[in-house]
């Protein structure tokens, strides 16, 4: 593989041009090339970001392409990789590597049968500040972590996304949709899940979408909207994680590490920076100071690592098996939700090794980008 990796782009949605957007503060990989399966949106995003445009299929047998960056609609991330892998390419994907685990394993199987790499989004456990909050927990901060209070609420995305009918369908919704971010970040911090159970529901079937070409346009829920669940973590730790999109005009995110000595307060996992802050048996809330990458600390960061792991013979720390695990819990949840019962997770991960953060700056600043 070059160096740097040559990355050509497949599907440009709204998230394909954070990555191209934040591509130059990464320097294992240039982002040369984008299509997509409507060209007109991967011209407009070709010309913005001065990268060559082409079609699919072609970007997939290009020589000139190392690593396909998937940032496809859910439904098509498996066929897409599968069809990146069957090329010899490298991929890392948007979440879920798969709407069901049967797709992501086949994946991860596939890649390893081909002796490729695939990575997978969220990669913002990497961060600066949940690096920090790791090593908190390591070290034994606020005891033995007993539990962790976790909350996405939010309204649809039919306010500012043009296609928001793909969030509302299965293997998208709340929990495969935005769940991920926080499925991943307590594997991260406290290793993988055991047990779930879960109760959905869904208070608004029917939404207008709000805003592009399909403006007035109405689609209905086909998946649940709002979920609560329990997880019970292969250390006997528990978490709570509560995620809606029931919730229109407000945005909270709630992520609190209970322990036998104290709570951790963290940031959204869906941001790479924020307040942290850190409560020690009876004493006052505390800031906790940490480093970060700055303009690195950012979408792309998973993406990175995976191209240096590559070229430094190492694991990737975004691997196939935790994206597996986090479907597997997302799905198990929503098996629980229907079936009434407590479900034992089929899959399991270890926890990431801890990655390097080297920039430091004051508590309380924000990073960039």
């Amino acid at each position: 593989m070059r160096s740097p990796a040559q990355v050509g782009i497949v599907g440009c949605g709204v998230i394909s041009r954070t990555y191209a957007g934040n591509e130059s503060a990464f320097d294992a990989f240039d982002i040369v090339a984008c299509s997509d399966l409507e060209p007109s949106r991967s011209e407009v995003v070709a010309a913005d970001f001065g990268l060559e445009h082409v079609p699919v299929d072609e970007l997939l047998r290009s020589d000139a392409i190392d690593v396909v960056l998937n940032l496809t609609p859910p439904a098509a991330h498996a066929s897409v990789t599968r069809a990146a892998l069957e090329a010899g390419k490298h991929v890392y994907s948007e979440k879920p590597l798969g709407t069901t685990v049967a797709e992501a394993r086949e994946l991860a199987i596939l890649a390893e049968e081909h002796g490729l790499r695939l990575g997978c989004a969220p990669d913002i456990f990497l961060s600066g500040v949940y690096q920090r909050a790791r090593s908190l927990l390591d070290e034994g901060a606020i005891g033995e972590p007993l539990a962790v209070s976790a909350a996405m609420l939010s309204g649809g995305q039919e306010t500012w996304h043009p296609d928001p009918d793909i969030f509302f369908r299965d293997g998208a919704g709340p929990l495969l949709d935005m769940g991920p971010y926080y499925v991943t970040a307590i594997v991260s911090l406290l290793g993988p899940v055991r047990r779930v159970a879960g109760f959905a529901s869904t208070f608004v079937l029917e939404r207008t979408i709000e805003i592009g070409p399909r403006r007035g346009e109405r689609f209905v829920a086909e998946t649940p909207t709002h979920i609560s669940s329990m997880l019970e973590l292969s250390s006997g730790a528990t978490a709570m994680l509560v995620a809606t999109f029931e919730s229109p005009g407000h945005y909270a995110s709630t992520m609190l590490v209970h322990g036998s000595e104290g709570e951790l307060a963290l940031p959204d996992p869906n941001t790479f920076d924020g307040p942290m802050q850190i409560r020690r048996r009876r004493g006052e809330w505390e800031t906790v100071s940490y480093a970060t990458r700055g303009k690195a600390d950012a979408r792309g960061l998973g993406l990175q690592d995976m191209v240096e792991a590559i070229a430094e013979g190492r694991p990737h720390r975004t691997s196939a098996a935790l994206a597996t695990h986090v479907v597997d819990v997302a799905r198990s949840i929503l098996d629980s939700c229907d079936t009434g019962s407590a479900v034992v997770i089929g899959t399991t991960t270890a926890r990431p090794e801890a990655a390097p953060v080297v920039l430091a700056r004051p508590a309380g600043e924000r990073a960039r980008g």
